[in-house]
């Protein structure tokens, strides 16, 4: 027999079923929000992995296209690797788990969550999020939860808790937190410039209802959870820090480890493993510890320092921001680019326009989410830390991190009424040391604007660190955080915006929660800092969108026909389009609704095009001027074609005021004349004089 637990939640019911499925796994929530349903399970290894030193989490969010009634498209006709938004809900569940689990845990863990069923009104993705966490609370692999998760939209001022997807589409906050019993664990909101202080009171709105959610899965736990497992600790053994600390006094390890310079401070440590490994040559069991344990000493050495003192490892205080540099146009003939430097992190961002026929396509769950027409996309190469390694394509990392400057973006992005493009721009990451997501904010509002992309306002981001101590009131944040204050520290808080509010924000945090006081600070020093940068680094190197596309930007005209005139402009099978491209070399895209783009390089080919295509959709009046092509001729007359497929006859009597005896006498295949509209003849043909054209 297998148990169902129900509750009330958002006005739907959600329902879990405890031993009804997926009975060998340490955990399994068979999951129901209406009729969205979601199997998550929570497994571990029996024996820590060898030789590694962190925790190996993997988190899979698998969409089955059966779940909305799809068959999956191309020639496989099965589901293939995870689309971006498997990907970013993965990583989304990931980070307020992942510091839950004990610090010295070396088993594999694998939370699978599979989407079955989806209703519109209840977004797959929260299930598996709420999923995962119910499955590794009742399971028996250590994990000191539990943790909820709440999603929050907003349409005309109104907060929404857990909106359906059409909500979550159209509203003007997507918002989702994560929170134990006592505190916020991470949040993630892109948003439409919400002010600081609506934010603030969106994020512990949901926190409130996480502490509903917690209370039932405490409820599931003491009725189904499993005790705990035992397993083998990887902590670092006392004794083992005490020898390495009388080797290398706390003193030498500060020295160390303070310098503004990254590669400075690498060399510095490796000198210092150097003399642990010589020291330790004969005690193989702490030579393969080394490693770990000299990270564990800089990372003390470093928090007591911020803490106590108020010291960062480059000499800054705790709100500066390291040196910044801006720069447009670093790459030539692209249709826009920018460099930000902020320190030893710098992006080049480079902005491309195409029509709007080149969105990206998405096949998904969300009926809602078909295409998208603005793409951010980041790149991390090895070389950008000094490292040697192959690339193998972006990984979950550079995904997360490309959305993120992505969703920084949209708020201020024009409409495509206004400026119909597609737009991709392309962060590469030239060199790292910290927060490379908020130089890549920075770099493509930048880029944007050098490409002549009309943004209403200008954006940046920056990323806010903490360290804390014994006591909830014991912190320090660290605004402008390098790889260093991120490894040690306690929290990476990145928040987007504009000087009206804020855009988009992603929290990182390797603690159990924050306060509402650290989680105010973080968003107050964020707003001040994002304004400094725009104020003395952006503005400098750009100050507002180009009043028009570079030139190698494709330019596009748009207009509006009828849409029952549409098939005139295609032609039959597509002979008539087809031929206005090959003569004049532009793209045309039509939309169902009879808006028609026209996409070209040279202002004159699509002027040709756009007056074609006029004349195609234009009801024929008398007394209308065209000029037009002979392409054929007859014994009574000739026939001009106008416009690509439309064909009118010139009478044999209408060519000259003279009176002619052959057609030939005048013209020729090819020529081009100028004519005016007779009207229609008995036969329905558009009826042309060439001799009336002066009287006109």
């Amino acid at each position: 027999m297998y148990k169902t637990f129900s509750m009330e939640l958002a006005g739907r019911t959600l329902s879990v079923d405890i031993g009804r499925v997926g009975k060998q796994a340490n955990g399994c929530a068979f999951m129901h929000y209406g009729d969205t349903t979601v199997l998550s399970t929570a497994t571990a290894s029996e024996k820590p992995r060898d030789g590694i030193d962190f925790f190996p989490l993997s988190v899979e969010y698998e969409e089955k296209m059966y779940a909305v009634g799809k068959i999956p498209g191309g020639f496989n006709k099965r589901e293939g690797k995870a689309s971006e938004n498997a990907v970013l809900t993965s990583r989304v569940i990931d980070r307020p788990m992942r510091p839950l689990f004990p610090k010295d845990y070396r088993n594999d863990v694998t939370l699978n969550n599979m989407v079955m069923s989806v209703d519109p009104e209840c977004r797959p993705e929260l299930v598996a999020m709420l999923g995962a966490a119910i499955a590794t609370s009742i399971s028996d692999i250590p994990f000191d939860g539990p943790c909820a998760t709440t999603q929050v939209g907003m349409i005309d001022g109104e907060l929404i808790i857990n909106p359906s997807q059409e909500q979550w589409k159209k509203g003007d906050l997507n918002l989702t937190v994560a929170s134990t019993s006592e505190k916020v664990i991470m949040i993630e909101a892109g948003a439409n410039e919400i002010p600081e202080a609506t934010m603030i009171d969106a994020i512990y709105k949901a926190h409130a209802v996480n502490q509903e959610v917690i209370a039932f899965i405490n409820k599931m736990v003491a009725e189904c959870g499993k005790p705990k497992h035992e397993y083998v600790s990887c902590a670092i053994p006392e004794e083992l820090m005490d020898e390495i600390k009388r080797i290398v006094p706390p003193l030498e390890m500060e020295e160390a480890v303070f310098t503004d310079e990254k590669q400075v401070r690498e060399e510095n440590i490796r000198v210092i493993k150097e003399k642990l490994n010589e020291a330790f040559a004969d005690n193989e069991e702490w030579l393969a510890l080394v490693d770990d344990a000299v990270y564990q000493y800089q990372k003390k050495t470093v928090r007591k320092m911020i803490l106590k003192d108020h010291k960062r490892p480059d000499g800054r205080q705790i709100t500066e921001i390291r040196p910044l540099a801006a720069e447009v146009d670093i790459i030539p003939r692209v249709h826009g680019s920018a460099m930000f430097t902020r320190g030893q992190t710098q992006i080049c961002n480079v902005t491309t326009l195409a029509p709007l026929s080149e969105m990206q396509k998405i096949d998904g769950l969300d009926s809602n989410e078909t295409c998208k027409r603005y793409m951010h996309q980041y790149n991390f190469p090895a070389y950008s830390v000094g490292e040697t390694k192959v690339s193998r394509g972006p990984g979950r990392r550079e995904i997360g991190h490309g959305a993120l400057a992505e969703r920084a973006l949209i708020a201020v992005l024009p409409s495509e009424e206004e400026f119909p493009y597609a737009i991709r721009t392309v962060s590469e990451t030239f060199e790292s040391n910290g927060s490379t997501s908020m130089a890549s904010t920075c770099a493509s509002c930048m880029s944007l604007m050098a490409a002549g992309v009309p943004i209403k306002k200008m954006v940046a981001g920056i990323s806010c660190g903490l360290v804390t101590g014994d006591t909830d009131d014991d912190f320090v944040l660290l605004t402008d955080i390098q790889g260093l204050e991120d490894f040690f520290g306690d929290m990476d808080f990145k928040v987007t915006g504009t000087t009206e509010g804020i855009t988009a924000i992603q929290m990182d945090i390797k603690i159990h929660g924050l306060t509402r006081p650290i989680v105010e600070g973080a968003i107050a020093r964020c707003r001040e800092a994002r304004l400094f940068i725009m104020d003395n680094c952006m503005k400098k190197a750009i100050s507002e969108p180009r009043p028009e596309v570079g030139e190698f930007a494709p330019k596009i005209i748009s207009l509006q026909i009828d849409p029952e005139k549409i098939g005139d402009v295609v032609g039959q099978r597509g002979k008539t389009i087809n031929e206005i491209i090959a003569r004049t070399g532009v793209k045309i895209d039509i939309t169902d609704d009879g808006n028609v783009s026209v996409c070209g390089t040279e202002a004159d080919k699509m002027d040709e095009a756009v007056e074609m295509i006029k004349i195609i959709t234009t009801d024929f009046e008398q007394g209308q001027i065209f000029k037009g092509k002979v392409v054929s001729i007859k014994e009574f007359g000739a026939f001009v074609e106008f416009a690509p497929g439309k064909e009118g006859m010139v009478h044999i009597s209408k060519i000259c005021k003279e009176r002619i005896n052959h057609v030939e006498d005048v013209l020729t295949l090819g020529d081009t004349v100028t004519v005016v509209c007779l009207g229609k003849d008995k036969m329905g043909r558009i009826s042309f004089s060439m001799k009336d054209v002066a009287q006109q």
